[in-house]
């Protein structure tokens, strides 16, 4: 059966999926529901603190549920197959454009290979695919030390390296004198071997 960790080991799951046809629990039970559901039936699903968790599907617009998330512990989002990336794009909007800051959850067709990007796009809890060895899922957000792009969980890398004062040039190298040496277009005292001979060229002569 398939299997819930976090970043750091298993965890385990309180919560259950309610589908749009079956009946409230009784019990204050954590229920995850669809955006539709949970619209219809907001009263009857909160009522006695129940907590109460969106199951977003690929097709579900962020902005469509931007209301129902102060009120909500937990989304889910559906990867239906390993090809299908529209559930990063969700993430990501959840986090940075509506500021979500509970339970992100991967839901479905979940491998080992996309833990690490589905981590930098805001996941925090992943519910592996039947069959996925928790070791190797867990070594896979080890598969980076470091990554270029900016993402929710870090910012572009030239931005997080310490940037490194540009050297002085060496005009002495080149055989230039420093600006500090001339005044005016006269060495100043104590300028360059020889400067105290240096005279302003004659300007020339008028021609016809």
């Amino acid at each position: 059966m398939p299997t819930l960790i976090d970043r750091n080991g298993l965890r385990a799951d309180l919560w259950i999926v309610l589908g749009d046809d079956q009946p409230i629990p009784a019990a204050p039970q954590a229920v995850i529901v669809s955006p539709a559901r949970r619209a219809r039936e907001a009263q009857a699903l909160h009522a006695g603190g129940r907590p109460v968790g969106l199951a977003a599907t690929p097709d579900t617009d962020p902005a469509d549920i931007a209301d129902a998330l102060p009120a909500v512990g937990l989304i889910t989002v559906d990867f239906p197959a390993f090809t299908d990336g529209r559930g990063y794009s969700i993430a990501r909007l959840l986090r940075e454009r509506f500021g979500w800051r509970g339970e992100l959850r991967a839901v479905g067709d979940v491998q080992r290979d996309q833990l690490f990007y589905l981590a930098r796009c805001g996941f925090d809890t992943f519910l592996l695919k039947d069959g996925e060895s928790v070791e190797r899922a867990l070594a896979a957000f080890r598969d980076f030390r470091e990554a270029y792009q900016s993402a929710v969980d870090r910012g572009p890398l030239f931005r997080r390296r310490p940037t490194a004062a540009a050297p002085e040039p060496d005009v002495r190298a080149r055989g230039y004198r420093s600006a500090s040496t001339y005044s005016h277009g006269r060495p100043e005292a104590g300028g360059p071997q020889g400067a105290s001979s240096w005279s302003a060229p004659a300007p020339a002569a008028p021609t016809c």
